[in-house]
């Protein structure tokens, strides 16, 4: 039986963080390059999720129709399937309700990122994680003022990944030294 050191499971695990950094900052990239198709992008997106949520839970409605919580679960189904659809049959006027609900999550993820940062503090790169929490509060707040256009979500979806790829990739690095120290 072979073992695996410590410190080979936590440098694969940085490599695998390193990548997905990498794939959120091109990400960004490409969304402030088009900001209006990804804004579009977005909630075309959304709604598709949606739908196929809303499938997702007819199907376990289906499989757990003896076990009484079905009735619930189609009615979830449905709700979800009907949302969605409204999302992909009115694009413009979803464009302006994900764009509200866009500045709520970064909202929430400016406060998450903050409260990671206080407690890795000690941790090489954490201050990256604060920096891209302060980035995510200005974006909300932006949003909140200038809510109503596909540039919008585009643009700010753009720069939250941009600099959540950014910071990602900077507290990576720092892991990788650390991992480096590991044996």
């Amino acid at each position: 039986m072979t073992v695996t050191s410590p410190g080979t499971i936590a440098r694969g695990t940085v490599s695998w963080s390193v990548f997905l950094s990498i794939l959120m900052i091109l990400a960004g990239i490409v969304a402030l390059v088009a900001p209006a198709a990804a804004g579009i992008s977005v909630t075309v997106y959304v709604g598709w999720l949606l739908v196929f949520s809303g499938i997702a839970h007819l199907a376990f409605a289906w499989d757990t129709r003896t076990s009484g919580g079905a009735v619930w679960e189609v009615l979830l189904g449905i709700l979800y399937i009907f949302v969605g659809t409204c999302l992909l049959s009115h694009v413009a006027a979803a464009v302006a309700a994900l764009t509200v609900f866009l500045g709520i999550y970064l909202f929430i993820e400016a406060i998450l990122e903050f409260v990671l940062s206080y407690r890795i503090r000690p941790l090489p790169g954490s201050g990256w994680l604060a920096l891209d929490g302060i980035i995510t509060m200005l974006l909300a707040i932006l949003i909140w003022r200038t809510w109503s256009t596909p540039v919008a979500i585009g643009v700010l979806v753009g720069i939250s990944m941009l600099f959540s790829g950014i910071s990602r990739l900077a507290l990576s690095l720092a892991m990788r030294r650390v991992a480096d120290r590991l044996p």
